[in-house]
């Protein structure tokens, strides 16, 4: 992927190369059509828009049924993401299907499941996974608990990082804004996690809580310190707690000491 920006990626040349990638598997896929309509409009759009109109591009020139879709779209995936890295570079490809999952995939919630599962071992699900969580915060809850012992650490960083109730870039989750408890139970299955990319999200998502529930965060940050303590998760707490000790706040101090 050479160097320019996001955005310019989604083009035409994107639009071909998925239409390759989908005519290989379901030989009945209107490439022209598709290429063609994501050509015409995709010019004047900005990142989110530009993923947006190509998933919405292949709901429109894919079959009629959201199933048989996410078959044929499951299908080209590729080989899973060894790295930490790489999700935006080797396969931001495979942003509108995360996008597609999102959009029109909640009325099916164990293959949209599986199938965010399968996009998030190459690209992420972290935007994809939220309306389900909205319309289904338990069963959403419970796949992400399975998922936050899962053996492949972008799962593992899923299970947090889609749960963060001030995500960037996203729709902020009012419910855990609220009230935060029901995503302790993940953290507390990730805290000591190998994975450093797995520790930014933990931490991340603990200094959302800061935000808004400050004394659940200090409690839960607390509780941490008083057990056999890893240098996983002092990375972790010392990483939440950034703001904080940028502030010289006297409590977060004597945490990291």
């Amino acid at each position: 992927m050479a160097f320019k920006k996001l955005k310019y990626w989604f083009d035409e040349d994107l639009a071909k190369m998925l239409s390759n990638k989908i005519v290989a598997v379901h030989p009945n896929f209107n490439q022209k059509k598709f290429v063609k309509a994501v050509s015409q409009k995709v010019d004047d759009l900005e990142l989110k828009d530009r993923v947006e109109l190509i998933a919405d591009e292949l709901h429109f020139n894919l079959e009629s049924h959201y199933l048989k879709n996410i078959e044929i779209l499951t299908k080209i995936l590729g080989p899973e993401n060894e790295e930490e890295t790489g999700m935006f570079t080797n396969f931001y490809w495979l942003m509108p299907i995360a996008k597609y999952v999102e959009k029109y995939g909640l009325e099916n919630f164990e293959t949209s499941m599986q199938a965010i599962e399968a996009v998030t071992k190459r690209n992420t699900g972290e935007y994809a996974i939220r309306p389900f969580i909205e319309k289904y915060p338990t069963q959403t809850l419970n796949v992400m608990k399975a998922w936050s012992k899962n053996t492949n650490k972008h799962i593992r960083r899923l299970a947090c990082e889609g749960l963060r109730p001030r995500l960037p870039w996203a729709k902020k989750l009012d419910m855990f804004i609220k009230d935060p408890k029901p995503i302790l139970p993940i953290l507390n299955n990730l805290k000591d996690d190998s994975s450093k990319y797995v520790q930014k999200s933990v931490a991340n998502c603990i200094n959302d809580i800061f935000k808004d529930n400050p004394l659940i965060a200090k409690q839960l940050i607390e509780k941490w310190k008083t057990e056999n303590i890893t240098a996983m998760r002092k990375w972790i707490i010392k990483h939440a707690l950034r703001n904080l000790i940028k502030t010289k706040d006297a409590w977060a101090i004597n945490i990291i000491q």
